[in-house]
């Protein structure tokens, strides 16, 4: 699970964007762990939220992660 975390925090650090679905998250983990599914992603990324490492917007219509402290960020 470390493993997964650590590459959606690379994933956030270097992408060009500041917020980003979890699609496009998804996407960038599966370059690192071509066979890993969209549930344990999914559980790495709450697990980081929980740590206070990622953070949630909410676009109205879907929600999106940021790094937390990088770009415009607020509370969730």
């Amino acid at each position: 699970m470390e493993d997964i975390k650590q590459a959606i925090l690379d994933f956030a650090e270097n992408n060009k964007k500041t917020k980003f679905y979890f699609n496009d998250m998804e996407k960038g983990v599966r370059k690192v762990f071509p066979d890993i599914k969209a549930r344990a992603v999914k559980k790495a990324a709450t697990e980081l939220i929980n740590e206070e490492k990622l953070i949630y917007f909410s676009t109205g219509s879907s929600t999106m992660y940021g790094l937390k402290g990088r770009g415009q960020t607020e509370d969730h």
